[in-house]
């Protein structure tokens, strides 16, 4: 017999979390997943105007959700977001780097290199300087939890055949920052585990959002296993297991999502 309930291990009750880009597509679905679970849920874009009307809708439904500026490409704004979370709690038990991006449309031998740079700095060196910035928090009170946004791209590289025309794809750029993300989140949960922290990796595959092109949501959509597009939601149980104490035993690791796009 084991001693906690599934109940007792996935509960956020009285847990304290970030995610950064938490007023968009799937920084919503991560931060219902941990606030529904009982979790303080701090929200935090460069958008502020977006996180906040995320945020009182969630308040509406109950659930704890507060909303914060912050530009995850600037390491102050990054330090300062803590900074602001631990003054209001007094501890940091989540943090869902999950702000990111990508505006390849180049194919790599015609696409300026600072499209590369852009790309590098907005999903990989923000979320090591999010990852330092929790971490130091984190060692200090010997737990926490880290989750990387990951992507099938961390994995694979993207099919040029499958993306239309004019579409921000998974280009070259972008698979080199998520692949970088993977090795990253490996790297730290080594470096952070003696301390009782843990970090992981979140690898979502194609989620198409409300004003993803159609014909290239099909596309999308016949490529995994299960031949529909992903939903939000499909994450949100992912980031329950790697934030709770029901993965408690879990480091260094990345869960994909992605309908077994990855299984070909």
């Amino acid at each position: 017999m084991t001693n906690r309930s599934m109940t007792d291990l996935f509960s956020m009750k009285d847990r304290v979390a970030i995610v950064t880009g938490g007023g968009t597509h799937l920084g919503s679905a991560f931060t219902e997943s941990l606030s529904e679970l009982g979790a303080h849920v701090y929200i935090a874009s460069r958008r502020a105007e977006l996180c906040e009307e995320t945020a009182a809708a969630m308040r509406a439904r109950s659930l704890n959700v507060t909303a914060l500026a912050c530009d995850v490409t600037d390491e102050e704004s990054v330090n300062s977001l803590v900074d602001q979370v631990m003054e209001r709690e007094g501890r940091l038990d989540v943090f869902v780097a999950n702000a990111g991006g990508s505006n390849t449309t180049a194919h790599p031998p015609h696409a300026d290199v600072d499209e590369f740079r852009w790309t590098l700095e907005k999903n990989l060196t923000s979320t090591y300087m999010c990852a330092q910035a929790a971490g130091r928090v984190m060692i200090a009170q010997k737990s926490g939890s880290i989750i990387a946004l990951g992507s099938i791209a961390s994995r694979l590289a993207g099919d040029p055949r499958i993306y239309i025309e004019g579409f921000k794809r998974s280009g070259a750029p972008y698979v080199a920052a998520k692949a970088g993300t993977l090795a990253l989140t490996k790297a730290l949960a080594a470096e952070y585990s003696p301390h009782g922290v843990r970090v992981n990796c979140i690898c979502p595959g194609q989620i198409p959002n409300d004003l993803t092109d159609k014909v290239q949501a099909e596309k999308f959509r016949t490529m995994n296993a299960f031949h529909r597009t992903g939903l939000a939601e499909d994450i949100k149980g992912a980031c329950a297991l790697l934030a709770s104490d029901a993965g408690k035993w879990i480091t260094g690791t990345d869960i994909l999502v992605d309908g077994g796009w990855s299984i070909w």
